[in-house]
């Protein structure tokens, strides 16, 4: 039922605290996917062939890794193995037992062995393996031919020590297989017993995993009767001096200690306590000496505490404590009856003075528990984790007085002076003695008048936690303040520089919460169902990590299974599960809303968000929780104003800075909650927010203003708080018309917009949206005295200021004010459009000292769309009043305009910035008139539009090329008239095919845009976006652009007037574009794959066709005095691909490229050199047969990277041999 029961023995809290809302982990996405070992055919085939691929290295390394790719898929599921690994087993085994078997084929065989017992565990397959007494001197001897120190055959010792360690379970004393031990006369043969305990003692000190079987191996062999006698204590002697011998501040003293240690661990495990307990004294000193609480090697500790354990087990009689508490019957069926609850008779508690009385407890238990409770504070999860199983297990075995101290100085650890890893271990112990039923009930109930405890308590309304001493009465026992801690360890967080630590203490007590549902009757939680079930709800949605809000999950849903007392249990489950709090802000905003609607968590939720969440040091935590108490006090509107709003009011005065944002956040939301709850039942406001509150809120800027709170890094965040608050109070329409306060939050908002530069940039777009949302609510609430009239008391200056303020030296200044302006109520537009518009145009201008300022040009047009939104428009209108016939050109011409804004900077093309904005700005604003007033769409604007859009969908960003696109087909197909080509471009681009295209992938945009090309108004623009695509960077746009390029090539290579078209509009293209770099290099390298790919073929008939002079005039007008190489080099191709053109233009080109092989760069040299000796090859008739031979030694032969003197003999040699006149040096006018 419960997720945990998968895994009930994972120790809670081992997660750390991160980073939210991953994705799911894969283990557990597959949890449940496999119902059978379904690859049984092929690990057959692949453990039958091993014999045929031993030799060949590549081939078993395959075979090795597929049969790991195997297991691996079961590793969370290897009980679906057993059916299997008998035979698997078998076939290896045989291979191993071979005696004509090659020692690589049984090293192969041995890793296949390692494979499975990884997967399934060495104790299952431990007992497959033959454990005869025929089989002890057979493994014996195999380790005769091993190798320590050979590091690619660990598998084959670690394995076979795990054999040797099954064998000797056989029930014969080793000494009836030695036989006789005199091979001659004066050498004795050493027994088997000898030869065992040598090979465990050396391997307990490699460096491999071997060391870990070789442990195995000790623990089987050492507590065996016939063993234990003659060699338990040398070898327990041969240890401990190993051990103290050994440092854990070297590698091989760490080594060492690790085997030792586990070893004697093995040992007091298996071994009889009759055996053990004679050396447990003497072990536990040494122990104590070796101070492993010191090593900063968490598998040492470990093991410490493993060891210490179960020395403590050793000193204590194996015993089940008759005092403990035995629940008895835990069907779930039987929990979920009302009935059968009702009917069960609580548990009650004897006293039993049986055997304890007499009973002497050794006082090396002391120090047992002790050192157990020092683990318990450890700073690795892992030996918490085995500290606190070893208190449970140990409490399990002492008396009750005994074990009544374990549990008190367990509650020690949840004191505030301890740090959050004592906190997470005390959480486990008390998880695994409320498990054991060691934690009785009577101790949730009885007295606890034996000690006087110093208990630590939250204060509600108070930022510090206050020590109050307690003596408990009856009515308060030790077991209350257990519970009292596990609700305060549920929302343990401590903030440690930039993060928190505390998410394993909130893991860990969960999982406390989850033991318990399985450990008592619901009789006996009853007195607590309320807190704690309040308690998990709580941690449940409101967590900030998300394993710790699926652990409180899955134990909410324990306790509801098992105890069946929590209220509204199966209806929060349901919404609540596992996978649906994995998303933050769900948990937040959404199921908190439903879990709310019972009354018995509203409050409790209120509360937690109050004092815990909303002064959280995450500011989105914060957020997140204004957002959820905004939600929430819908659900308890009284208690909210009588109860919550006081408590904000006082924390907006905390000199804390989280706690002072986080609670003008919540008041901002909070009043805005209560005033839409007041509209909805039609009660007027004052029957939640009386005057005080009012009165408060009204205060809350004086009082940061006056204690100077909206400078430094903290000023960023109450500026952003104010301004939401100003915004949900005036959305709230608080009684504050004509008072001064206004002109406070007017003050607060304008110097925010003017020294947005001084902010940092990770807040500063917060900050400004924020600032503009509370302008347009403070506007439109507050500055008018009846509906649509201007209140000119203060504000008539005000548009003023901000159209002078967008002349500001600083970029951000004006982003600021362009957007303010943008946000302004038509009422305050009405008479001054001209003016604003007219001031956020001069914005959109490039001149040389704003150069750089693309976010303001960004947010100006932003602005200018909003602005014709708010005002309207109406045909015959004033331009100072709507969009009208004189205005909307004006604007439309500033829109466009900004789609040729290609600026960029160390940022890169910040000009696409703008010209996203003004692409959107164009969809709004032609919508808009497309719906209001058609006619003020020109045909000619139209026009212009629709091209723009397509040349920006066809150029080479993904993102802006799919945003493009969505505005080109949203206009096409809405009620916008004069379109170009409307017929051609619906049967191009239908309606119900448009939603398909994913236009940010260059493999399916490409294919659509290119079919504009067949359209001539839209060629050129297409044209002109291409060039930039088909001579870009990225491979795929590369790719993709030029594939349908040459697509529309090859439909119109038969149709010479399209060609004539096409080719008269390329050239259009460069000429318009001459020297500009941006689209001349890429139209180059365009040319050159076109030429390439033979699309201009058509024109190779003719002599000296226009098409070839005058792309050869704009080649050389784009070079001329040109010293950058890119350049060079793409126009190097496209002489070289011109060549194939007849008549007098191609002994131009052959000039051009002789001159080149002269250039000074000698980069260039050699490009030209190799261009053309593949030109020659490529075009035959290019030279003659005659010199071929001759001109492509040339070209190949010579340095062209030598002197220029003597790569001008050679250039004018091929002049020679070409036919083309020698290039004369013209000496330079030297003017005087």
């Amino acid at each position: 039922m419960l997720r945990m029961d998968l895994s009930e023995e994972l120790p809670a809290g081992a997660q750390k605290d991160g980073l939210e809302d991953g994705p799911e982990d894969g283990a557990l996405a597959r949890g449940g996917a496999l119902e059978a070992f379904n690859d049984s055919a092929e690990t057959r085939a692949l453990l039958g062939r091993l014999q045929a691929v031993f030799k060949d290295r590549t081939a078993w390394e395959s075979t090795l890794q597929r049969f790991r790719v195997i297991m691996d898929k079961y590793q969370e599921q290897p009980h679906l193995l057993d059916p299997h690994l008998e035979w698997m087993m078998t076939l290896l085994l045989e291979i191993v037992q071979d005696g004509t078997s090659p020692a690589d084929l049984v090293h192969l065989a041995f890793k296949f062995l390692y494979i499975i017992t990884k997967v399934r565990g060495y104790k299952t397959v431990l007992h497959l393996f033959p454990h005869e007494v025929a089989d002890v001197q057979p493994v014996l001897n195999m380790f005769t031919n091993q190798n320590p120190k050979d590091h690619e055959t660990w598998e084959t010792r670690y394995m076979l020590l795990l054999w040797l360690s099954v064998t000797c379970l056989i029930p014969f004393d080793f000494s009836r297989l030695d036989g006789n031990l005199l091979t001659q006369p004066g050498q004795t043969r050493m027994s088997i017993m000898d030869r065992i305990l040598q090979i465990a003692q050396s391997y307990l000190v490699v460096s491999d995993k071997a060391r870990d079987a070789a442990a195995v191996l000790v623990s089987k062999f050492v507590t065996r009767p016939d063993v234990k006698q003659k060699k338990m204590a040398d070898f327990l002697d041969w240890s401990l001096c190993t051990l103290a011998c050994s440092s854990f501040k070297i590698i091989e003293g760490v080594i060492a200690m690790d085997g030792m240690l586990q070893a004697l661990a093995q040992i007091f495990k298996h071994g009889k306590r009759e055996d053990c307990v004679p050396y447990a004294a003497t072990v536990l000193g040494c122990l104590d000496r070796c101070r492993l609480s010191d090593s900063n090697q968490t598998l040492l500790r470990k093991l410490g505490v493993k060891l210490v354990q179960r020395l403590g087990l050793t000193f204590l009689k194996p015993r089940m404590a008759k005092w403990r508490y035995q629940r008895g019957c835990r069907s779930l069926a039987a929990n979920l009856q009302v009935c059968t609850q009702s009917q069960r008779e609580p548990w009650t508690h004897a006293e039993t003075p049986d055997s304890e009385e007499g009973y002497d407890i050794p006082e090396e238990v002391e120090s047992v528990i002790e050192q157990l409770l020092v683990g318990l504070k450890d700073k690795d999860t892992v030996v918490r984790w085995s500290a606190a199983k070893g208190i449970g297990r140990v409490a399990g075995r002492l008396p009750q007085e005994l074990a009544d101290d374990v549990v008190g100085s367990v509650l020690d650890c949840f004191s505030f002076q301890e740090t959050d890893n004592a906190w997470h271990g005390g959480c486990l112990a008390l998880a695994e003695l409320g498990r054991r039923g060691l934690l009785l009930p009577l101790r949730l109930a009885d007295a606890g008048l034996r000690r006087g405890l110093l208990f630590v308590l939250w204060i509600p309304g108070c930022q510090s936690w206050k020590p109050r001493v307690s003596f408990y009465t009856e009515e308060c026992g030790e077991g209350l303040r257990v519970v009292a801690v596990i609700l305060k360890a549920l929302t343990y967080e401590e903030k440690r520089g930039a993060c928190s630590v505390g998410a394993n203490v909130r893991d860990a007590a969960c999982y406390v919460c989850w033991a318990f549902a399985r450990a008592y009757e619901p009789q006996e939680l009853k007195p607590f169902v309320a807190k704690i079930s309040s308690a998990l709800v709580i941690a449940t949605v409101f967590d900030r990590n998300v394993n710790c809000r699926r652990a409180a999950s899955a134990a909410f849903q324990e306790n509801v299974g098992r105890q069946g007392t929590f209220p509204h249990g199966i209806d929060i489950l349901t919404t609540a599960d596992y996978f649906a709090v994995g998303n933050r802000a769900n948990c937040f905003l959404v199921i908190s809303m439903f879990i709310a609607g019972f009354p018995e968590y509203t409050q409790p939720m209120i509360d937690h968000l109050l004092t815990m969440k909303i002064n959280h040091w995450d500011g989105v935590i914060r957020e997140l929780s204004v957002k959820a108490l905004h939600n929430l006090v819908q659900r308890a509107p009284e208690y909210s104003a009588t109860q919550v709003f006081p408590r904000l009011l006082l924390m907006t005065r905390s000199p804390d800075l989280h706690t002072r944002h986080g609670a003008v956040l919540a008041c901002a939301e909070v009043a805005h909650s209560l005033c839409r709850l007041a509209v909805q039942e039609d009660r007027p406001i004052a029957d939640y927010l009386d005057k005080t509150v009012v009165q408060g809120l009204k205060q809350i800027h004086q009082q940061l203003y006056d204690g100077q709170l909206y400078r430094g890094l903290g000023g960023e965040l109450m500026r952003q708080a104010v301004c939401v608050l100003i915004e949900n109070l005036s959305l709230s329409k608080m009684p504050f018309r004509g008072d001064t306060v206004i002109d406070g939050w007017q003050w607060l908002i304008n110097d925010t917009l003017r020294n947005l530069h001084l902010i940092s940039s990770h807040s500063r777009q917060q900050i400004k949206e924020a600032a503009i949302s509370a302008l347009a609510a403070l506007c439109s609430e507050y500055y008018t005295e009846d509906p649509g009239e201007v209140n000119s008391i203060g504000h008539e200056g005000l548009i003023e200021q901000y159209l002078s303020e967008l002349q500001s030296p600083e970029e951000m200044t004006r982003c600021g004010f362009s957007l303010a302006l943008g946000a302004l109520p038509r009422f305050l537009l009405r008479g001054r459009l001209q003016r604003v518009l007219e001031g956020l145009s001069s914005v959109t201008h490039i001149s040389p000292k704003d150069m750089s300022f693309a976010e303001s040009r960004r947010d100006a047009l932003k602005a200018i769309a909003r602005v014709c939104q708010t005002v309207g428009a109406r045909a015959e209108g004033s331009p100072d009043e709507v969009v009208c016939r004189e205005n909307a050109s004006q604007v439309y011409c500033t829109l466009l305009d900004c789609l040729s804004d290609y600026t960029t900077d160390s940022r890169g093309d910040v000009g696409a910035w703008v010209r996203e904005a003004a692409m959107t700005s164009l969809m709004d604003l032609t919508l808009l008139l497309g719906r209001d007033q058609p006619e003020l769409i020109e045909a000619p604007i139209c026009q212009r539009v629709m091209c723009c859009l397509a040349q920006q969908a066809s150029e080479k960003i993904d993102h802006f090329r799919a945003h493009a696109a969505h505005v080109f087909m949203t206009l096409l197909h809405s009620a916008v008239p004069n379109v170009p080509h409307r017929e051609e471009l619906e049967k191009l681009f239908p309606r119900s095919d448009v939603v398909s295209v994913n236009w940010t992938a260059p493999s399916q945009a490409f294919p659509c845009i290119t079919q504009l090309l067949g359209l001539p108004t839209y060629r050129y623009h297409v044209l002109l976006g291409l060039a930039v695509s088909v001579g870009g960077l990225t491979e795929s746009t590369v790719r993709y652009s030029t594939q349908s390029l040459f697509a529309h090539m090859k439909g119109i290579q038969n149709d010479p007037q399209a060609l004539e078209g096409f080719s008269g509009t390329l050239l259009q293209v460069f000429e318009d574009n001459l020297l500009n770099y941006r689209v001349s290099v890429p139209l180059l390298k365009m040319l050159d794959q076109m030429l390439a790919n033979g699309c201009f073929d058509i024109f190779t008939t003719e002599e000296d066709h226009p098409f070839c002079v005058k792309l050869l005039a704009l080649c050389k007008a784009e070079i001329s005095k040109s010293k950058d190489v890119q350049k060079l080099r793409s126009s190097i191709a496209v002489f070289c691909g011109m060549a194939q053109f007849p008549g007098s233009v191609r002994k131009k080109v052959l000039l051009q490229l002789l001159l080149l092989l002269c250039h000074p760069f000698p980069v260039i040299r050699k490009t030209t050199a190799s261009q053309v000796y593949e030109m020659v090859l490529t075009y035959s008739d290019v030279v003659g047969v005659d010199v071929l031979e001759e001109v492509m030694a040339v070209l190949s032969g010579t340095a062209w990277d030598a002197e220029l003197p003597l790569v001008r003999g050679q250039r004018n040699r091929l002049c020679d041999l070409l036919g083309v006149p020698r290039p004369h040096l013209v000496p330079k006018h030297v003017s005087r």
